[in-house]
Formats: structure tokens, C-alpha cells, sequence
């Protein structure tokens, strides 16, 4: 079974910053219909004008990932960690018995494009904990592990039993994953038109999946992919 969340139907916020496409519900976006996917708690894909950006606030009991399709997004924490996230690098946030942290636009001059994903996590009160890693997709045929519970293959490591799958994928090329018995996936297509068993998805679609024991994903043009597999 495959159900299809269409971009154009997600919340909305617009400001002078920001312009943020809400996939589950979230702030003052609520939708009872829509409030997740199994542990999969929100899927915000957020622009951010340039010096724009999310001043220090807190987080608890969560699992927060970050995804940069285009710019540099700069972080600072808690916990004493700065850093720059861009294409090409995850960045995994467990936000356990608290944390606070701020994240803004690097760049004065152009626009800085993200995925913010949160993921419930398998246990609260987990001590707080960051982590950043590369991940060099053009170098690989199909998808790649980026978070998963044991750190595995070079991703970071999720307190949760997920594994997500992230792919850039040529016009014409496919991918796939087998879904074990009892486990469900989430597709979601940053960029670019796919098929995903048999279905179309457009930019910023999502999937929900079960009882299929396969994930085939086609790319109708160039395309990039996050694919959840989720307990």
C-alpha cells in the first residue's frame, strides 16, 4: 500500500526570512490527519533568506536531522558546538533531557534551502548529543545509509531503529531497497520528478509505505531522494 502526500496540500508559514512547507503538523500548522509516520515526526522543508535565520531555542526527546540541498546552514549549541552544514553532509541532533540551539543563513547573499526532520526517539531522557558527518553521493550508484541505529557504513547514529537512505539519482536511472516483514518506509523527493512503484512523485511529495516488501524508485529527470525505513 502506497499513500501519496502531495506537496502542494503540506502548511505553510511565509515571512520576511523564512518560507516554510510543513510535510506532518507542526507549530500552527495543524492537520490530525497528518501528524507523522510511524516515528517520523516532521518533515519541514524550509528556505531561508540570506542573514535569516532560527534564534537559540530549545528542544527536548527528539531526534532532529538535517538535511542542506543548496547553501550553508550555521549551527551552534549547548553543548559548545559550531559548526556549517552543507550539501554533502548530515548533521544528527539527539535532543534527550534538553538542549538549545540556533541556526542561521551563513551566507549574506544567498538563499540557504533545507530539510528538517525530527524522529521520535526509542527512550526519553537520552543525554543530548551531536554529530556531523560527509556524505559523498556522486560517488554512489543508487542509495546511500546516512543515520541509522548503529552508526553503521560511515552515518551517523540514530536512537531509533531507522534507517535513512538518502539518493541522487540521474534522469532515467533507479534504486531500490527491500522492506522486511513488519517495517514501513517513508519516501520523500527533495528534487526532481520519480516513480516510486509505479507511482509518480513530484518535488516535495511524499510516500507513505506499507506492506510492500520493495521500494523501486525510477527518477523521471534528475532527481534526490530521502527514503525512511522505519520500524
Amino acid at each position: 500500500m502506497l499513500t501519496i502526500r502531495p506537496a502542494a496540500e503540506r502548511g505553510r508559514v511565509r515571512l520576511d526570512w523564512l518560507d516554510s512547507q510543513h510535510t506532518f503538523s507542526f507549530g500552527d500548522y495543524y492537520d490530525p490527519a497528518h501528524m507523522g509516520f510511524r516515528a517520523l515526526r516532521v518533515i519541514n522543508e524550509d528556505v531561508v533568506a540570506p542573514g535569516g535565520g532560527f534564534a537559540t531555542h530549545p528542544h527536548r526527546d527528539m531526534e532532529i536531522v538535517t538535511w542542506v540541498l543548496d547553501g550553508a546552514l550555521e549551527h551552534r549549541d549547548s553543548l559548545g558546538t559550531g559548526s556549517v552544514i552543507r550539501p554533502g553532509e548530515v548533521q544528527r541532533m539527539s535532543a534527550g533531557t534538553g538542549i538549545r540551539h540556533s541556526e542561521q543563513n551563513a551566507s549574506t547573499s544567498d538563499p540557504v534551502h533545507l530539510l528538517q526532520i525530527w524522529l521520535l526517539p526509542e527512550r526519553a531522557g537520552l543525554p543530548p548529543s551531536y554529530e556531523q558527518r560527509p556524505v559523498p553521493l556522486d560517488a554512489v550508484d543508487g542509495l546511500r545509509l546516512i543515520a541509522s541505529p548503529d552508526g553503521r557504513d560511515g552515518s551517523v547514529t540514530l536512537h531509533q531503529s531507522v534507517d535513512l537512505w538518502a539518493g541522487r539519482l540521474a534522469a532515467g536511472s533507479t534504486a531500490a531497497r527491500p522492506l522486511a516483514a513488519g517495517r514501513h518506509a517513508w519516501l520523500q523527493v527533495a528534487r526532481g520528478d520519480v516513480r516510486v512503484n509505479g507511482h509518480r512523485l513530484d518535488a516535495g511529495d511524499g510516500a507513505a509505505i506499507s506492506d510492500e516488501p520493495r521500494v523501486e524508485i525510477r527518477a523521471e529527470r534528475a532527481a534526490e531522494v530521502l527514503l525512511f525505513d522505519l520500524a
